[in-house]
């Protein structure tokens, strides 16, 4: 339906789609600025951070797409209308997911893999059938956690009420995070991203094997190829998080 209503305006519905694309180059604009004035950043290349920033926004676009309206979570609970979802016999999930779909953001996957595909064009890589897998499995797992982040953070208000920045500073902020090597980064914040919010395992440690580079903090070379259990584990415990909020959902009393 929402779709429907979307391309019924198609010249407004490309203005957006053009928005989107343009806000989301910006972040690769400003890598590029840097580029303009150093070689490397952190030991990698441009084609090499233009490969972490691609596969981070296709990644995180296409779990927006789906599931970025579960920020909507906490406005429902405070006026109540969480009650209609409730009543329908449909998974709620489901119809967060549906509610005001906004194709627009399109913009954002459709400038990511612009740039990734530039990236893969400039890189000194082999391409077998076993990395060419690696790739698509990043993509993939990289889209699950990341929507996953989303449910999580949908979860969380119905205790909190008012929570989306807290969300965003996991979902956005993530995916942003992700974009540079993280070998600019501390090694505190790199284990808390491997061990406590596992977003290192949407790109950065599948990168490290695709790229030829030592993993900055040592770990296993089989973790790198760890993101689709690591996937399922957070898909598994989001799950459980959802389930626990929609049962501490106590209406409005009104």
């Amino acid at each position: 339906m929402w779709v429907r209503s979307t391309m019924a305006y198609r010249a407004s519905f490309l203005i957006m789609l053009a928005a989107n694309f343009a806000t989301a180059g910006l972040d690769f604009a400003a890598i590029m600025i840097m580029f303009a004035q150093v070689d490397a950043l952190g030991g990698f290349t441009l084609p090499e951070v233009a490969f972490l920033y691609g596969t981070s926004c296709v990644a995180f676009g296409l779990s927006d797409l789906l599931l970025g309206t579960a920020e909507r979570v906490g406005r429902r609970v405070r006026d109540g209308t969480m009650d209609v979802l409730l009543t329908r016999p449909v998974p709620v999930l489901s119809q967060l997911a549906a509610d005001r779909f906004a194709l627009r953001r399109l913009g954002r996957v459709i400038q990511g893999s612009l740039v990734l595909g530039w990236s893969l064009t400039r890189l000194e890589v082999d391409w077998t059938p076993g990395r060419v897998a690696l790739l698509a499995s990043m993509v993939l797992c990289g889209a699950a956690i990341f929507g996953c982040l989303f449910v999580v953070g949908g979860a969380f208000q119905f205790w909190a009420q008012d929570a989306s920045e807290v969300q965003n500073a996991f979902t956005y902020g993530g995916t942003t995070l992700l974009q540079y090597p993280p070998t600019v980064f501390g090694k505190d914040l790199v284990r808390g991203v491997t061990f406590v919010v596992p977003l290192a395992f949407v790109n950065w440690l599948p990168a490290l094997r695709l790229l030829g580079r030592d993993d900055p903090l040592g770990l296993p070379d089989w973790l790198d190829l760890a993101a689709p259990a690591v996937a399922l584990l957070c898909c598994a415990v989001t799950g459980l998080v959802w389930r626990a909020g929609l049962r501490a959902y106590r209406s409005t009393g009104s």
